[in-house]
């Protein structure tokens, strides 16, 4: 059974909630680390929040959001290991998986996309990453920028 972490703002709390009921359809595991209420929080908190979780292993993605999905993706971004994509379709999403790897998805919880945020998962989730050497290569400069 795949194992899912999800953290988002105040910005995405009602759109966490329909994340999470389509992952658990899909008869996944989801650890819901927050936020539980629309109280506002810091974007920049959640996604380490998430980022740490899934670091310590046992995940097979993690996804985060905010009111953009801008801010948080940015911020996960930072974390050293994380490759987070911010896909705006469906075309998008299985791109981050099949060619960068990406290992989370942003959303916005404001955004107004052409197709639902649940097949941008779906599409995610159903590719497979490219084994294409010139894949593997950008994917390995990419994780050596994050190297101090």
């Amino acid at each position: 059974m795949k194992r899912i972490v999800i953290a988002v703002d105040h910005g995405a709390f009602e759109l966490k909630k329909r994340i999470i009921a389509h992952i658990e359809k899909k008869g996944y595991e989801v650890d819901d680390l927050g936020v539980f209420s629309t109280d506002s929080v810091d974007y920049p908190d959640m996604a380490k929040k998430a980022c740490d979780a899934f670091l310590q292993g046992g995940y097979d993605y993690g996804i985060v959001a905010c009111g953009t999905g801008i801010g948080i993706s940015i911020s996960a971004n930072k974390v050293d290991g994380i490759r987070c994509a911010l896909p705006q379709n469906t075309f998008a999403a299985r791109m981050a998986r099949e060619h960068n790897n990406a290992n989370f998805l942003a959303f916005g919880g404001r955004i107004d996309y052409p197709e639902s945020v649940e097949a941008m998962i779906d599409a995610f989730d159903d590719a497979q990453v490219s084994q294409e050497e010139r894949h593997r290569r950008r994917v390995e400069k990419l994780n050596a920028m994050g190297k101090k």
